[in-house]
């Protein structure tokens, strides 16, 4: 067998081992996990998961003057929260409506291994602010790029999409996000920074174990009402295996290096 063989056959394999290591995680459902804070425990707590349908989720009769509730929804398989690896491609999607008499903020989540309530693509109704942050997220606004302010009781589409590349300096994963709300915005693909090389997550990324869903977070304190309702709708909800794209300029740039 020639030695040009031999290169092409360890590629092909590099190839499918590498596929292996950084597929994709499939989900088949959502759970929802309420009460992640609980500053207004008093509250009455309604949670309808139709996934992928829809999951509404709603808070009555906060007689109280804490900060915020979080409640939280996340791609499960089989019943159990997903946690994808830093190799990951997906996209998801969702249309957000917030309702009631209250303030909140609510949206979708790319979640870092270390924290629930970060990594957020949030629609807030007190000032109407939509934009990108938290965990690793890289920061995006919409209301400072586009003017975008989300107005209480009205449907906006928002997605997620988030590539790994080479997870290197040189190409980094990227994420876009998009807004759709009275037209159709793009961030662009925006590159992650390598955060702790010293951490066992991985680098150039979202990181290994990064959880996947939306969030609620009923805002109290802002609200000025300690009887207020509030209500979060994610409805359309969309998900995308994306793996050959992801992976696509990782193996099959690695087999061309070969013949250089």
């Amino acid at each position: 067998m020639s030695l040009r063989n031999v290169k092409l056959i360890f590629a092909a394999l590099l190839v499918l081992v590498a596929g292996a290591a950084f597929a994709t995680p499939n989900p088949d459902g959502a759970i929802v996990m309420g009460r992640v804070w609980n500053d207004c425990p008093a509250s009455t707590l309604t949670v309808n998961n139709t996934y992928p349908v829809e999951i509404f989720i709603q808070d009555v009769g906060l007689n109280c003057y804490g900060w915020a509730n979080l409640h939280l929804w996340r791609l499960s398989n089989g019943g159990a929260e997903l946690l994808f690896p830093n190799g990951s491609a997906f996209k998801i999607s969702t249309t957000l409506t917030i309702g009631g008499t209250g303030q909140a903020e609510a949206g979708l989540q790319i979640a870092p291994w270390w924290s629930e309530a970060d990594g957020r693509l949030n629609c807030r109704t007190t000032d109407g602010e939509i934009a990108c942050f938290g965990g690793r997220l890289p920061f995006y606004s919409f209301t400072g790029s586009h003017g975008l302010h989300y107005v209480k009781g009205t449907p906006i589409g928002l997605s997620m999409t988030y590539l790994p590349h080479q997870l290197n300096s040189a190409q980094p994963a990227t994420i876009e996000y998009t807004v759709v709300y009275g037209g159709t915005y793009s961030s662009g693909p925006l590159p992650f920074d390598e955060g702790n090389p010293s951490e066992p997550y991985g680098t150039w990324g979202m990181l290994d174990n990064a959880k996947v869903g939306g969030f609620f977070q009923p805002l109290w304190a802002l609200g000025g009402d300690p009887g207020a309702t509030v209500s979060a709708t994610f409805g359309d909800h969309l998900f995308e295996n994306l793996d050959s794209v992801g992976t696509e300029d990782n193996t099959w740039g690695g087999v061309k290096s070969l013949y250089r």
